[in-house]
């Protein structure tokens, strides 16, 4: 692939304004991997724990230190860690139907929770298909932009049947601002000091090691996440974990299994090794797909398009929107995204449905796992104002590259209009 002189001298003029942001990201890599390293030697991580189990997994060595170790570096009590959680939506679904009861309603304090919770949730009625809704469990949410709405939370609240109150730390398909664990450790404390007897649960998808800190370690009850996003450090091959207090943990493995099962069991399968090591990779890879966001963010603003956040700004996940302002540029930078990745660059990705989303989505993806956003991706709803969601990046250099790919696709589509 031949890159333009454009192309070349915006992101050679990019690597120099960002040395600063580079180095502070690697000082929250270097943390991170302080506390997987002690973990690990805490629970005194062997060859052996490698091997896996069968059949119930009673008795998986590797699968309950691995556990422990989650909770330890997420400041949490305990965890679970399961390759046989297949996204993160189920995570979050395990811990909303482990935590809620029939009668209890469900408080969102971020506005409309992702795409993919609507149907969990049952926003659209109880329509027999299994969702909250459909156990009688009743849904509130308060308005958020850039801010709690502490008033309306307060006035939620005085209703006695919250029994969770959920919050998204990442934007995911909106134009908002993504919450530090700080902002987090804020909002619990703010809600806990009203109703003590409510769960406080994050979507801690994408958030991952992007600061020093993670939301278990602010206060919240319980948090989610997928593997094949930053904990796995692109290593795991599927996969979903739950941390949090013990009490809430434990109230999700009887989701997870069953009552009187919880996490004493779960073959493991022989996914031990790969899911330690990508753990132990995490920091790393995380801070480059931080790296990564942050030369898009300047590239793009460069070349005239609005992003969030700016390069600037701290980084509290490792998405980047890129507002491309028309469907054909949205499909241009995702064009371009595939032709930059290592597999299927040969494929043209065109907007299609996809469950659980309203609107036609296009996506981006050359990864070696499928669906995988730790690995460089990008996607986007066909809505004004048709954004880029991007993310990932393996290594900083093949990220480089892709954001490269998709500034030469979107030039040739500006040239070409």
């Amino acid at each position: 692939m031949k890159f333009s002189d454009t192309t070349l001298a915006l992101v050679k003029e990019a690597e120099k304004a960002l040395a600063d942001r580079f180095a502070a990201i690697d000082n929250i890599a270097f943390s991170g991997t302080k506390k997987v390293m002690e973990a690990f030697a805490r629970h005194r991580v062997s060859d052996s724990m490698f091997a896996g189990t069968t059949g119930y997994g009673y008795n998986d060595r590797g699968r309950e230190a691995l556990e422990k170790i989650y909770a330890d570096v997420f400041g949490a009590e305990a965890a679970l860690v399961r390759h046989s959680i297949v996204n993160g939506t189920q995570a979050i679904a395990i811990g909303l139907y482990g935590l809620l009861r029939p009668g209890d309603t469900l408080l969102s304090i971020t506005g409309k929770p992702y795409d993919t919770l609507e149907r969990v949730i049952g926003l659209s009625g109880a329509d027999g298909s299994g969702s909250l809704a459909d156990f009688g469990i009743r849904y509130r949410e308060t308005p958020f932009t850039d801010a709690f709405d502490y008033p309306a939370i307060e006035k939620a609240l005085e209703d006695p049947t919250v029994k969770v109150v959920f919050l998204q730390r990442s934007k995911g398909y909106l134009s908002r601002i993504t919450l530090s664990p700080d902002a987090i450790g804020e909002a619990v404390s703010f809600v806990k000091s009203r109703r003590a007897d409510v769960f406080v649960f994050a979507d801690n998808c994408y958030g991952e090691f992007c600061d020093e800190k993670e939301p278990t370690a602010c206060g919240v009850d319980l948090m989610a996440g997928s593997l094949i996003k930053n904990p796995g450090g692109g290593m795991a091959l599927s996969g979903g974990y739950l941390a949090g207090s013990a009490k809430a943990v434990a109230l999700a493995s009887y989701r997870l299994t069953t009552v009187g099962v919880g996490d004493e069991v779960g073959a493991t399968l022989g996914q031990n090794r790969d899911l330690f090591k990508g753990f132990f990779y995490a920091p790393h890879t995380v801070a480059q797909a931080l790296k990564t966001a942050s030369l898009a963010a300047w590239v793009f603003e460069k070349a005239g398009f609005a992003v969030e956040p700016s390069w600037q700004d701290e980084r509290y996940d490792i998405i980047q929107q890129v507002k491309c302002a028309s469907p054909e540029l949205l499909c241009a930078f995702c064009r371009g995204i595939q032709k930059g990745s290592p597999v299927d660059a040969f494929a043209t990705p065109v907007p299609d449905d996809m469950p659980g989303y309203a609107d036609k989505v296009i996506m981006a993806a050359g990864t070696f796992v499928q669906g995988a956003s730790i690995e460089l991706s990008a996607d986007g709803p066909l809505r004004p104002p048709y954004t880029a969601f991007f993310q990932g990046g393996l290594t900083y250099e093949s990220g480089k590259w892709g954001i490269m790919s998709a500034l030469e696709e979107v030039f040739a589509e500006k040239k070409n209009r």
